[in-house]
């Protein structure tokens, strides 16, 4: 038997009469074709996002993203999912411009947020995001108001109706007329400059300013909605911010930021009186963050997730506190338990949290139950399967979570969990899209760190592989750092490369979560340490396998794992090829030019930064790198994929005999979004792998011809 050679697929869609082959795996047989042998079939598949359940818990709402028939960008509709489980899931919009942001009424109307034309207007363009309604009963939906700058967010008061909604505004804007005035003078000067006071000044991909996000309320049932401003000035303070109402509608508790000197801010908590605008303080001190703020049901207390600020030589630490919505002293809940909670929200009698965390490689649903002090609270997880969890909606009734279930083998999809029980098996909910077949298997592979650490990750397994066929590793090194190889992706999807004949390892290795305060700590400030010595170790036990060609590795990470793959690059010659994306490169450089430079400072001094530098180490790179980035990148700037990529070329003395390419986008940010540039992403890695890794030759992919 031979090893075939690389070639497209037919469309898994239309399956009679294919052959597709996976590279590196020896086979007579043709190999069924699933939407990952084909990327313009991977592309079009829909995506689900949010969950939002109704107030009777009879109705569940999510949101799923669907390709364009140009194929060029994604449109998001709305789907209303039975929570019984008995009906199939029906959809609800079909607007040209796309719906997000589900939200009910206490009536069980559906509000929602969308640019579509409004039907009464004299124009059929676009206009900015505005607030519409889907009554209950059925019916079109209908606009209830927007602003010029759009509205980006809603929460809506499930005793009284009352609606808050955040939305852009120009400074000094007293209107939303005011604001749209002076838009308009803005555009007509052609003026896009942004003067600024303060800091930051960018955040992920998008530029600060020069409007303001601000909180407006809209009376329960006014139609159109008449807005009301409730934090006029509030300069960079509701940036990234969340928040929520309560039941009465007479308050807000929303996420503000302060400055604190020396470039440097932190978000608190404040309760702002809708009545009257008037703004106290609920959480606040110089050395924690504040975030996700949530009001109980009953109206008493808030949940706030609360994370320490780091230094240099302590890793940041993630829990929840409770405070009295009416003011008084924060407690910290379950103190003892070893986990970072992210998404929290309260059951329907308020005694208990439905949290999301990390946990060895999962993210399991955790019921918190409140007791009369931090000692008294109880934690059972709820779900002990390998799923990763998110968006809780706890049912009124008390019985269950519902819940979008994912993993590293299943797209997101909706379920419902005991809401009680531990470790029970979730139940699959008709959804709006089918799971699709896999091209391999799932397994886990561990090893022991050299201070005798568990270390642990996930190992995809191409079908056909085995001691027969060992197929070819890639290691992919996950972002973050602080994170977790525990959930679906469809930016780095590990079984596009299984359907190509990879084997994909994903570990997890120190300052990832869900393993303990203290395996987060083995890594900080060491990111040349303990994360690099326990990335070999698990690549040694993978390649130990059968299954696994240790002949053929290479390495690939993005961000915080592309910074990894760059030391890889400079400290071992092990693998035959690497591919970096949105990499840090020089530490010195990277510091004050990211988004958030105030954070840096708690991460490394500046001594550390420079003996953690991949760039310190480029004179000993001898491995092919694929370096890509992306100009409107602000989180990892494109300084650092530039000064990569001179430090390679530069030291090439042959330049036809250069290995190393370089993949650019202009208009893409940290991540790499539209589809077509993701399908030429996927496209390029593959042309590189298949040189370095498989003995083929380049071959351009033809949309860069």
């Amino acid at each position: 038997m031979s090893a075939r050679t690389v070639r497209s697929c037919s469309s898994p869609w239309d399956r009679a009469g294919a052959e597709c082959y996976e590279p590196g795996v020896p086979t007579d047989d043709p190999i069924d074709p699933t939407p990952f042998h084909d990327l313009d079939a991977y592309v079009a598949l829909p995506r689900l996002s949010g969950l939002a359940l109704s107030p009777d818990g009879g109705r569940l709402v999510t949101g799923v993203a669907e390709l364009e028939p140009d194929g060029t960008r994604y449109r998001s509709a709305l789907w209303q999912i039975d929570p019984s489980g008995s009906e199939p899931a029906r959809r609800l919009t079909r607007g040209g411009a796309g719906e997000s942001g589900p939200v009910f009424t206490p009536e069980g109307d559906l509000l929602f947020r969308s640019a579509r034309p409004d039907p009464d207007s004299a124009t059929d363009a676009d206009g900015p995001a505005a607030l519409w309604l889907l009554p209950a009963g059925g019916g079109e939906a209908r606009p209830l108001g927007t602003r010029a700058g759009g509205i980006s967010d809603v929460a809506v008061a499930r005793g009284s109706g009352t609606v808050v909604a955040s939305a852009p505004t120009l400074p000094g804007s007293v209107t939303g007329e005011d604001d749209e005035r002076r838009r308009t003078a803005r555009s007509d000067a052609k003026i896009s400059a942004i003067l600024h006071a303060g800091y930051p000044v960018r955040h992920w991909d998008h530029d600060l300013g020069p409007a303001e996000n601000r909180l407006l309320l809209a009376a329960p049932g006014a139609e159109p909605a008449s807005w009301t401003d409730l934090t006029p000035e509030p300069g960079r303070a509701l940036d990234e911010a969340s928040y929520d109402v309560s039941p009465d509608g007479g308050c807000v508790v929303t996420g503000w930021s302060r400055a604190y000197g020396h470039g440097s801010w932190r978000p608190g908590i404040v309760a702002i009186d809708t009545a009257t605008g008037t703004r106290r303080d609920l959480l606040l001190d110089p050395g924690h963050e504040y975030s996700g703020p949530r009001i109980s049901p009953d109206g008493r207390t808030v949940v706030a997730r609360r994370e320490s600020v780091s230094t240099p030589d302590t890793a940041p630490r993630v829990d929840l506190v409770v405070v009295p919505l009416e003011g008084g002293e924060p407690r910290p809940v379950a103190p003892g338990w070893d986990r970072w909670p992210s998404a929290v929200r309260w059951t329907a009698d308020s005694s208990a949290l439905i949290v999301t965390a990390d946990e060895d490689g999962r993210g399991p649903l955790f019921r918190i139950d409140l007791g009369a002090g931090p000692g008294a609270d109880s934690v059972t997880r709820l779900t002990g399967d390998r799923g990763c969890y998110t968006d809780p909606c706890p049912s009124p009734d008390g019985r269950w979570v519902y819940a979008l279930r994912n993993a590293v083998d299943a797209a997101p999809a909706p379920v419902r969990v005991s809401a009680t029980a531990p470790d029970s098996t979730p139940e699959a909910l008709p959804g709006p899209a089918t799971a699709p077949q896999l091209p391999g298997t799932l397994t886990e592979v561990e090893a022991a760190a050299s201070d005798g650490t568990r270390l642990r990750g996930w190992l995809v397994l191409p079908s056909g592989a085995g001691p027969d066929a060992p197929a070819p590793l890639l290691l992919w090194i996950h972002g973050g750092p602080l994170a977790s190889w525990n959930a679906w992706a469809w930016r780095w999807n590990p079984w596009l490369m299984a359907a190509r004949g990879y084997a994909v390892l994903l570990p997890d290795p120190a300052l990832s979560t869900g393993y303990g305060q203290g395996f987060i700590q083995r890594g900080w400030g060491q990111w040349g340490g303990a994360p690099y010595t326990d990335l070999m170790a698990v690549t040694d036990a993978a390649v130990a396998r059968p299954e696994i060609d240790e002949r053929r590795v290479a390495a690939m990470g993005g961000s915080f794992g592309g910074y990894m793959a760059n030391w890889v690059a400079g400290h071992t010659d092990r693998f035959a090829a690497i591919v970096t994306h949105a990499s840090l490169w020089a530490l010195d450089q990277f510091g004050p030019t990211t988004d958030h430079a105030e954070y840096w400072l708690t991460e490394m001094t500046p001594e550390m930064a420079e003996a953690n530098s991949p760039h310190r180490h480029a004179d000993a790179i001898v491995t092919p790198m694929l370096v890509i980035h992306g100009d409107k990148d602000y989180r990892v700037p494109i300084g650092e994929g530039l000064r990569l990529w001179w430090d390679l070329v530069s030291r090439q003395a042959d330049p036809e005999a250069n290995p190393h390419r370089f993949l650019y986008f202009p208009d893409e940010n940290h991540w790499i979004l539209a589809p077509r540039h993701a399908v030429l992403w996927y496209e390029t890695v593959h042309a590189f792998l298949a040189v370095h890794v498989l003995g083929g030759k380049w071959e351009t992919p033809d949309l860069l011809r």
